[in-house]
């Protein structure tokens, strides 16, 4: 399943997270190990562009973070980001360069790539959102499945699967997605670069990329 790859999905050069990428095949296989790597990574960060504001929480002296916000360690929170109004960040999130995270948005084992806007009421949990990718007002990442099994990566045209491993996986975003408002993005979705979806959808599996998701019997190539 090519279409699910690291390469197919994202640009590594619009986050700060790149080293985490670079012997992984695909995206989710970074989730257990986002942790760790932000507690490394912290300690690296140039003085004169990041402060530890708290034990295991590096802020850029560009960001902006509302008073209001809530954020847990560890956590890196890249050049010219905004944490807005009510922001609650739980720990172990990456939030790369001008990103937006929003009122009463939640953020879980995430990373965010440069440009990444989840402004409203959004919740983000173990997923990755590429480039430039946007999730409208009220759109989540479900990341445990309610039956609480194992999650699957499944393509619904080919019927072709990969085992994660994984309880918890929420959604890979390639860049430049669109999420419409009040979307559900089920365990284990995989968006395809350039793709958009239509507001109130429920997504499911791997959605090929350049597409247009109107529901689950129709799914149409931009390109056509």
């Amino acid at each position: 399943m090519q279409n699910v790859t690291i390469p197919e999905l994202f640009d590594l050069d619009k986050t700060i997270a790149k080293e985490l990428f670079v012997d992984k095949t695909y995206p989710w296989e970074v989730l257990a190990h986002i942790k760790e790597y932000i507690m490394a990574l912290g300690k690296r960060l140039p003085a004169d562009k990041f402060e530890e504001v708290e034990e295991n929480v590096w802020i850029a002296k560009s960001a902006v973070v509302f008073e209001s916000a809530y954020i847990a360690g560890p956590c890196i929170i890249d050049e010219g980001a905004e944490i807005r109004h009510s922001a609650f960040i739980r720990g172990s999130a990456i939030i790369g360069k001008n990103c937006v995270v929003g009122n009463s948005t939640e953020l879980k084992n995430a990373i965010l790539f440069d440009n990444v806007q989840v402004p409203h009421f959004n919740y983000v949990g173990d997923s990755i959102l590429g480039f430039k990718s946007h999730m409208g007002a009220g759109a989540v990442t479900s990341n445990v499945k309610s039956d609480k099994t194992l999650v699957t990566v499944k393509d619904m045209t080919s019927h072709e699967k990969i085992e994660t491993g994984l309880k918890k996986f929420g959604a890979m975003l390639g860049d430049h997605v669109e999420v419409g408002c009040n979307s559900v993005l089920c365990p284990g979705s995989v968006i395809g670069r350039n793709t958009n979806i239509y507001p109130t959808s429920m997504v499911r599996g791997v959605i090929a990329a350049n597409s247009i998701y109107k529901n689950k019997t129709e799914i149409v190539d931009k390109k056509g």
